[in-house]
């Protein structure tokens, strides 16, 4: 075990480290900028439009991430594999990862089938009813597609190559702005269908991606050695456990935290649509800056995963030292973004007065939760490196729902504080996981080490 106590250097892992993040950092900005570009596009329909989309994201945005999600466990899985110097494995965790995201995918889709039932329910105002419905159903049919390249994404980045990834959600950028165009407008027999219309053309992106990914992997040469196309290779239950046993916590933390910002947009809505429009706009704005510590998060949970995998404790708490100094910096910049640039970033949305001066009051909120929020999602990388996602997945869903949930409605609705008092809530829960995912990476570290010593 003398690889226990093997070190490495600072400059070696800020190396690894930023070579991983940059390029999953464009990935991630790509995707979220087709959330952005479906925003935008609907913004400039109309109000109501835009507040249709509001309500249709904010129900398809947790369902999609804790499906999804739960394909992130192929990363650590791999990352592991790789680390223990047992490519073999690599390959079939990937063929497994696929079986898994198919079922996923088709689950996923019937639930967005349903969900348009629970609108009139959750109080969703009857004009906004149709176009948020028809965009459920027509999403839903892309979510296999969404499981599957993430089970893709996931073995690609974790084997060190996130480039082609990158290159297809950069594409995919610019296939989305004629799709949305021929959808919302109408294009020959293609009736004009509005905002709706976004939930068809972002159907079809996702099977592009996917067969694109798909296509790149099986005729590339980097992926010879660990091929997940060579063969057919029927499920095997004890990869469906360990991938479920490991993802399902990692989907359900996600859930747990994104539904919390995405049902605010529900929450408000009886506050009218003006409240509703500049709460997605800041919302949108925050999603953005969040894949900048998200994309470091994943390039940690890789180059932890990887260590765990060797056993080497004082390499891997090297890494997250410099992952939670480099995310510390990081938060300092985006804050000093949003608060010289946030009339400016504002009016990228909409030029409605009304809108605009509440989206930049929202903004503000933002600010003030930066700090937590790089440290909490770096922590929960680092945690995922070492696969450990139970714990996490109960600390966030106590830090959200139990507390931070019952703050913002209580605060929005019952204290007059409107749409301020949902960001306070998302405050409080952001600091509260912050706090608990620390303390219990901590732990992870110190029981490692403990057990280093004794042998």
């Amino acid at each position: 075990m003398s690889n226990i106590t093997s070190a490495t250097t600072v400059r070696f892992e800020l190396k690894r480290l930023f070579t991983l993040m940059l390029p999953i950092l464009v990935t991630q900005f790509s995707q979220a900028g087709l959330g952005l570009i479906d925003t935008i596009m609907a913004g400039h329909l109309s109000a109501l439009d835009l507040a249709a989309i509001a309500v249709g994201v904010g129900l398809w945005i947790p369902i999609m991430l804790l499906f999804s999600g739960i394909m992130i466990a192929t990363t650590p899985l791999v990352a592991e594999a790789n680390g223990a110097r047992t490519p073999e494995k690599i390959a079939t965790i990937a063929r497994q990862s696929l079986w898994v995201a198919l079922i996923l995918g088709i689950i996923a889709g019937l639930i967005l089938q349903f969900l348009p039932f629970l609108l009139p329910i959750l109080g969703v105002p009857e004009n906004l009813q149709p176009k948020a419905s028809l965009f459920l159903h027509a999403i839903g049919f892309g979510m296999p597609a969404v499981t599957m390249y993430a089970a893709l994404r996931g073995y690609s980045e974790a084997i060190g190559y996130p480039r082609p990834v990158t290159a297809i959600s950069l594409v995919a950028l610019l296939v989305l702005i004629p799709l949305n165009y021929i959808f919302m407008y109408g294009v020959g027999p293609i009736p004009a269908l509005g905002s709706a219309g976004c939930g068809f053309a972002t159907a079809i992106l996702q099977w592009l991606m996917l067969i694109t990914l798909a296509t790149y992997i099986f005729k590339n040469s980097s992926y010879r050695s660990t091929q997940p196309f060579t063969h057919w290779e029927k499920i095997n239950s004890y990869w469906l456990q360990r991938i479920l046993k490991l993802g399902l916590p990692i989907g359900l933390a996600i859930f747990f935290e994104v539904s919390i910002f995405s049902t605010a947009a529900i929450i408000l809505s009886p506050l009218g649509e003006t409240i509703v429009a500049a709460h997605q706009i800041a919302i949108s704005i925050t999603s953005q800056l969040f894949m900048i510590p998200m994309s470091l998060a994943i390039a940690l949970t890789i180059r932890v995963g990887t260590y765990y995998g060797e056993k080497n404790w004082v390499a891997m708490r090297k890494v997250q030292w410099l992952g939670f100094a480099t995310a510390t910096i990081l938060a300092v910049m985006t804050m000093l973004l949003l608060w010289f640039f946030k009339h400016e970033i504002v009016a990228l949305y909409t030029s409605d007065f009304h809108v605009t001066q509440i989206a930049i009051y929202l903004v503000l909120f933002a600010i003030a939760y930066q700090m937590m929020d790089a440290w909490q999602i770096s922590a929960a990388g680092c945690l995922r490196g070492m696969q450990d996602t139970k714990g996490p997945m109960w600390i966030t869903m106590v830090a959200y729902w139990v507390i931070a949930f019952p703050v913002g409605v209580y605060l929005s609705r019952f204290d007059d504080m409107g749409a301020a008092g949902v960001w306070v809530g998302l405050i409080v829960g952001l600091t509260v996981a912050c706090v608990m995912l620390l303390m219990r990476l901590y732990g992870n570290n110190k029981r490692l080490s403990q057990q280093a010593s004794a042998q």
